[in-house]
């Protein structure tokens, strides 16, 4: 109820700014260039935990940024979504363009094995994805999950609200773009606040798990981004990367019609699985089985993966190990 009450309200009365709280605008033109003014960058928490993908980010997260975030997630100024969604569009081709910017006759895929994770990797091509080909799927943008826990209290999903405003700034710009929000929270984990790199490395540690039927709505041959709002350690996106690598890795490669026959039926149990209702992306059982087989080729399902966030730590902007 809160949700679409928060929404009325925001249409009915003068909204402040969520950066700066300057009356009668979401969001301030000053506020809105420190949020999404500079080009996105790829950014690295130190220590880079083990399987982080490589991950671009719109800002630091400080100041005006930090407070749009907050009023956002924890104050339920709902209206927010649509900047921070520009903002995250930003870091999503930032990423796209760093995965592969040059290939010679279509976007690569998932199946490709080109869309690598990890530290210490080379691409190729560059840039902030101002040239990025199109490709025969959708780009798939995966949401952290939030607990439901927190769902409830927050009156809303943050992040899955970020991530759905981005897949509709990228399908504007013509860039075929759906949530998939596959990911779940398999068991119970503390509270990250007040934990250090580590500690919340081992508090997620085999946290998150793709819902039944994601698996093969992730190994259709798409390209795969993992969202979030904000990254400080990293440990949540890496938990997550070995979550979707995992649940690929374990896809028959044979074409199953019988296992999901139906791919909205398929759409539809992951969706009840999770709390939430996940973006349609179809496929044939053909094209499912040769994403399966190229992921399970050399590269592996460990290369299919790259994020992008709204925000992360200041210092993760200053990292640069090339």
């Amino acid at each position: 109820m809160r949700g679409w009450w928060q929404d009325l309200t925001d249409l009915v009365l003068p909204a402040e700014c969520g950066g700066c709280g300057r009356p009668r605008t979401v969001l301030c033109p000053e506020c809105r260039a420190a949020l999404s003014g500079a080009a996105p960058r790829r950014v690295r928490p130190d220590p880079e935990p083990l399987g982080l993908p490589v991950v671009h980010a719109a800002a630091p997260y400080e100041d005006e940024v930090r407070a749009t975030l907050l009023a956002h997630k924890e104050r339920g100024a709902l209206t927010l979504a649509t900047p921070l969604g520009t903002a995250l569009t930003g870091a999503v081709r930032a990423g796209l363009g760093h995965m592969c910017l040059s290939v010679p006759e279509r976007q690569p895929t998932a199946s490709d094995g080109c869309l690598r994770g990890g530290s210490g990797q080379r691409w190729p091509g560059g840039g902030h994805g101002s040239a990025l080909p199109s490709g025969p799927g959708p780009v798939l943008l995966v949401p952290l999950p939030s607990s439901r826990r927190a769902v409830r209290a927050r009156g809303h999903d943050p992040v899955r609200r970020i991530a759905l405003a981005a897949a509709g700034e990228l399908r504007r710009t013509g860039m075929p773009a759906r949530v998939l929000a596959v990911l779940r929270q398999g068991r119970a984990v503390a509270d990250q606040a007040g934990l250090n790199s580590r500690q919340r490395l081992d508090n997620l540690a085999g946290a998150l798990e793709v819902a039944a039927g994601g698996a093969r709505l992730l190994a259709v041959g798409a390209r795969v981004v993992l969202v979030d709002d904000l990254m400080t350690t990293g440990a949540s996106m890496a938990e997550a990367a070995r979550a979707v690598r995992a649940a690929v890795a374990g896809v028959d490669p044979s074409p199953d019609t019988d296992a999901c026959p139906d791919t909205d039926a398929c759409v539809a149990q992951a969706g009840e699985a999770t709390g939430e209702r996940m973006t349609e992306a179809t496929t044939t059982g053909t094209d499912r089985a040769q994403a399966a087989q190229g992921m399970a080729g050399v590269s592996g399902a460990g290369d299919m993966i790259c994020a992008a966030v709204v925000a992360a730590s200041p210092d993760s902007f200053e990292i640069n190990r090339n």
